[in-house]
């Protein structure tokens, strides 16, 4: 380690830190050093001594080159000290202290080894990527460090960390070291696409400009995918420029992303790459970027369970980085493809925010958490999404109600697969197709878009395993786990059966050429053209969410009798009442189904009257309109305002709790009815307020009556819809008039919420509207007398409303 590096001055702080603390954060440029000076310093320290250390890296090949890296310092193989742990691959012995892990392999071994005996604490590394395994891996060894080990530590770092996130959740007090970068100065230029220029168009025209200046050297370009990868490199390799092209992304051989990684040859390179070139591995040799400023990121909707590729702005904190690239050895340029003025948000979002938590969800389970708040998270799961995983787990027989799982669902948390396809895997055994679900798991696992059929994708994998590295590695890796071998003879015959068992929601049914119903009750489509349109029975693999329909891009055919086959509580009669739209009426069936579809159906003679009832009931909540009258509003407004100041002795009369316990409060008022004209006459606010007590009612009614008396002599009502709001109070509406002799504010809840009024001029349109109708009087009056008393000359404008005769009528009437 003879040179020198910005984090250099830092290390002896850190072990101090380290040494009181058991939490640390450390703020890193590009350039400092952080990912291999520190975790080696760390192995000195007398709290590690004797025990091993985690790093956390976020990609693999960055984990592989850091391991190396550092094996090198010690002047060691790989394995002997220092070592790596991924998916696949490790090398890792007897000696070895400092593990470099990939995110999944963390998981994996905290759940295996929840006290992680022998390892005194974890680093995580570049956690400003904020997958979902690093908020995940921190989670749970926060829990594991709260709960049974606090002498383990814990170090978060990264180059653009969002610090006040991450101390809400470490604690305020955590101690937070900050390191310069060593990094050179960087000429930017911008250069957006020109109109009608494609990416790849202007992609090529920059990378001329940057071959003509003599101080260039390597050039990275960053684009957002693969497609536009193999685009610009193969435009390069037929222009007449004299450079080598290579591909940098994630579905690359791991060599061939380190010989991307490293010079191996005198021409001049240009390193294709994806938002990988981000990470925290230096890549020799580049001394200018080229970025397109886009990242392609899947987006989960947890409304309709899809998840969508989406091609986005890229965060300014993504960009500085990508921009850093081009200073890490030597000054440099980069350029960027779009426009000085155009806006970018700061961080990027976290990815549990955006993504599919099936995963997480069944890792939880796993754990022992039935909910996300029993741990402690940088960005706390959403709430749909959430619910939307555990349904997903329920479908797959991986849960059980109660949140655990069940023998299935521990066995398939060991798969390092997605629960769908770990879900396949498992019950492809009862199909006699482990094999082929091997084959199959590999070849979805690896999320790249397959062209043509899923059956010829296999097939050519199945033949030819040496042109897919990637997916022979991860086919291979689960026979092992099954204890099988891939098929030498291949038999697609049971294809349909395990995408059934991993997609049981995406059953498909045929509605019309190219229309499908979901068994999750979405509808997809395909082009009328597609020789899979006219199919009965479909299951969707791929679905990308649409404005309206999900259109699906790989499917496979099955029969019916698969389906029920696999699902025997199809073959089971159901009564079903529902309300037709049609015939504006209850109407029922019994039906065999799957989820949302109907296998078959027959009409029911004779309706039960419980059926009816929730049926009805169903129907309302999904019409809320129906229910939630100007009636039930006011009678909402009465009791927030009263739960607002005993909340422990009035219930919540919310429209989410209303239309959630309908068959307790309105159930016993639709027995019998079956057309809505009859519901419709329901008084809903009475039967909400026949849930009080006579006690209750009474006490109501003198609390926050419907109306008051004015001095006048009428009475006026009051309109308490506003109070469903927080601090909002009830409105009394009335003519100015009505209202002369009345010194004070009225009020409600005795004396405790003054009444907000609206003194209405003659034609009934607001002159004032105050809380304070003392100072109303003394300087609002005069100056509304002034105005009104000549647009409205019928009607009393005394000097002194405080003595006036208060009245609704006219001079004339009233004399």
């Amino acid at each position: 380690m003879s040179t020198s590096l910005p984090i250099d001055q830092h290390l002896t702080a850190l072990e101090c830190a380290l040494a009181d603390q058991t939490r640390l954060i450390l703020v890193a440029q590009p350039g400092a050093g952080k990912t291999t000076r520190v975790p080696l310093r760390l192995l000195e320290s007398d709290w590690a001594k004797g025990q091993r250390l985690l790093l956390l890296e976020p990609r693999r090949v960055a984990a592989k080159l850091a391991a190396t890296f550092m094996a090198d310092q010690l002047n060691e193989r790989v394995g002997e000290t220092v070592g790596y742990r991924m998916r696949g691959d490790s090398q890792i012995g007897p000696h070895t202290r400092l593990e470099v892990v990939t995110q999944g392999v963390l998981t994996r071994m905290l759940q295996e080894d929840p006290l992680l005996e022998g390892v005194a604490g974890i680093i995580f590394d570049e956690f400003h990527e904020r997958s979902i395994e690093a908020d995940l891996g921190l989670a749970l060894a926060l829990d594991v460090q709260e709960s049974v080990r606090d002498d383990f530590r814990l170090l978060v770092m990264s180059a653009t960390l969002d610090v006040t996130a991450l101390t809400r959740v470490l604690g305020s007090e955590t101690p937070v070291i900050e390191s310069q970068g060593r990094a050179f100065s960087v000429e930017t230029h911008y250069r957006p696409l020109a109109t009608s220029e494609s990416l790849t168009a202007a992609a090529l025209r920059v990378i001329h400009e940057a071959l003509s200046r003599p101080v260039s050297q390597d050039i990275l370009v960053i684009l957002p995918g693969v497609a536009e990868i193999s685009q610009l490199v193969a435009a390069v390799d037929g222009s007449a420029l004299d450079v080598e092209a290579l591909p940098l992304h994630g579905r690359l051989p791991l060599d061939a992303q380190q010989a991307a990684m490293r010079p191996h040859g005198a021409r001049q390179r240009v390193i294709v790459s994806t938002a990988i070139a981000e990470s925290s591995v230096t890549i020799d040799g580049v001394n200018c970027v080229i970025d397109a400023g886009l990242e392609r990121v899947p987006l989960f909707n947890s409304r309709t369970g899809l998840t969508k590729l989406t091609t986005r702005r890229v965060n300014k904190a993504s960009a500085d980085q990508r921009r850093g690239r081009a200073g890490r050895q030597q000054p440099g340029t980069c350029y960027r493809l779009w426009a000085a003025e155009q806006p970018l948000v700061g961080y990027a979002e976290p990815e549990i925010l955006q993504a599919d938590l099936s995963k997480l969800a069944l890792e939880l389970a796993l754990w022992g958490v039935r909910e996300p708040d029993e741990l402690s998270w940088v960005t706390s799961p959403p709430e749909g999404a959430w619910r939307t995983a555990q349904d997903l787990l329920k479908r797959l027989c991986l849960r059980v109600p109660n949140g655990g799982l069940t023998p299935l669902g521990k066995q398939s948390a060991a798969l390092a697969l997605t629960p769908r396809l770990a879900a396949m895997l498992l019950g492809a055994r009862t199909l006699q197709a482990t094999p082929l679900a091997c084959a199959l798991a590999a070849l979805l696992e690896g999320r790249e878009r397959i062209q043509g059929s899923l059956r010829d994708a296999l097939v050519q994998r199945l033949r030819q395993p040496s042109a897919f590295p990637q997916w022979h590695r991860e086919a291979t890796r689960l026979s092992r786990l099954m204890e099988t071998k891939l098929p030498l003879e291949i038999d697609l015959e049971p294809l349909g059966a395990l995408l059934c068992l991993a997609y049981p929601d995406r059953i498909a049914q045929c509605m019309s050429p190219g229309r499908f119903k979901l068994a999750n009750g979405k509808t997809a489509t395909l082009p009328e053209n597609h020789s899979l349109a006219q199919q009965a029975w479909l299951v969707a693999v791929a679905l990308e969410s649409a404005t309206s329909d999900a259109r699906m891009y790989l499917a496979e055919p099955i029969t019916l009798a698969t389906l029920e086959s696999l699902y025997p509580d199809t073959q089971q009669w159901e009564e079903r009442i529902r309300w037709s739209e049609e015939q504006g009426k209850l109407v029922g069936d019994a039906v065999q189904r799957h989820g949302e579809l109907i296998l078959a159906s027959r009409p029911l003679q004779q309706l039960s009257a419980e059926a009816m009832e929730q049926a009805l009931l169903t129907a309302l909540r999904q019409r809320p309109h129906l229910v939630m009258t100007d009636n039930v509003r006011q009678c909402q407004g009465r009791m927030a305002l009263l739960s607002r100041i005993w909340p422990e002795q009035w219930p919540d009369w919310s429209e989410t709790v209303l239309l959630g316990t309908l068959d307790i409060w309105l159930a016993p008022y639709v027995v019998g009815l079956t057309r809505l004209a009859q519901v419709e006459k329901l008084p809903f606010h009475t039967c909400l307020l026949n849930t009080l007590a006579w006690e209750q009612q009474q006490q109501m009614e003198r609390l926050v009556p419907t109306a008051l008396t004015a001095p006048s002599g009428n009475t006026v009502d009051l309109d308490y819809a506003p109070c469903r709001i927080e601090e909002q109070s009830p409105i009394l509406a009335l003519k100015l008039q009505e209202a002369f002799g009345w010194q004070h504010t009225p009020t409600v809840v005795d004396g405790r919420v003054p009444i907000t009024l609206h003194l209405l001029s003659p034609a009934r349109r607001p002159l004032q509207v105050t809380q304070d109708l003392q100072s109303f009087w003394v300087n609002g009056y005069p100056e509304v007398r002034k105005e009104m008393r000549g647009r409205y000359p019928k009607h009393p404008w005394p000097e002194d409303p405080l003595s006036a005769q208060a009245t609704a009528l006219t001079k004339r009437r009233k004399g």
